[in-house]
């Protein structure tokens, strides 16, 4: 049985270190996802000052996938048009991918990849949270954008590690999370949740990012569902492999794995009908929004 170095576990978390500090406005967000009392007043007034971030808001709230009369011309407007959670997720969004664009990866490695795959995997995520009974709903677009953060730190503190990893999954038929096991003990699961434990977002999200890819070995399973149908890690496991069979995977996938059915994994979770409407949902606010990213 291989086990994780204490090593490896502190040279990932080194590269989550050396990226750059959160903003006010990301301190502030972050710090909201655990608690209900949040000023959203004084947050209106932090966005505002960040120009870049107040202006893409702006844009993305006046587009045709959020289409008002009238112009939305202030982040308090933006908020009564969008909701509280929906611009908060935004602009989480927006932030955490303008964040960890100054890191250093390996050879091979696509930035605009994975801020692709991060956040079409969040807004699919959010959506299907929508539709369906499961634990921390409130937690999901956060749960999907940062689901694949651990392979971002491998990929900036291990970089040579990343490399071995990528070609024992090219040169197989074994889960990516088992070649990354093989080669560090731990999967890339295992590190985002180490790093949202150092960012102190709440356990649930910890839990469904941990245990996205096999949500059977949480042993807490039956515990943290809250008496939900269905815990957090599944509809972000299942948002994740959707997402990766439209072809917004961070790393090049066979062509025979981009599904002619893409959607096919949530039918588990909903009725075709409502299958039907997440699928145009999703793809409405994701082509509205990745071109901030």
């Amino acid at each position: 049985m291989v086990t994780v170095s204490a090593d490896y576990r502190a040279i990932a978390l080194k590269a989550l270190a050396d990226l750059p500090p959160f903003s006010p406005v990301l301190s502030k967000l972050l710090a909201s996802l655990s608690t209900d009392d949040v000023a959203f007043g004084q947050l209106a007034k932090l966005i505002e000052r960040d120009t870049v971030l107040s202006g893409s808001v702006l844009k993305l709230v006046n587009s045709a996938a959020y289409a008002r009369r009238g112009q939305v011309s202030s982040i308090a407007h933006a908020i009564s048009v969008l909701g509280l959670t929906k611009l908060r997720n935004l602009i989480l969004g927006l932030s955490i991918t303008r964040m960890v664009r100054s890191a250093k990866t390996t050879t091979g490695w696509s930035q605009a990849n994975f801020n692709m795959h991060s956040v079409a995997t969040a807004v699919l995520t959010d959506q299907l949270a929508q539709h369906v009974p499961v634990n921390y709903p409130e937690g999901a677009f956060i749960a999907g954008l940062f689901d694949d953060i651990g392979r971002l730190l491998i990929a900036s503190g291990l970089p040579e590690d990343h490399r071995e990893m990528q070609r024992q999954f090219e040169a197989g038929n074994r889960p990516l999370s088992e070649c990354e096991i093989s080669v560090i003990g731990i999967s890339h699961a295992g590190i985002a949740a180490l790093a949202l434990a150092e960012w102190n977002l709440p356990s649930p999200i910890q839990s469904a990012v941990e245990f996205h890819h096999d949500p059977a070995s949480n042993h807490r399973l039956a515990e943290e569902k809250a008496g939900e149908r269905f815990h957090l890690s599944e509809i972000v496991g299942a948002a994740d492999e959707v997402v990766n069979r439209l072809g917004n995977s961070i790393m090049p996938r066979p062509q025979t794995e981009l599904d002619e059915e893409p959607f096919e994994p949530l039918s588990t979770f909903v009725e075709a009908d409502v299958l039907e409407k997440i699928a145009q949902s999703f793809t409405r606010e994701y082509t509205a929004i990745r071109a901030f990213f």
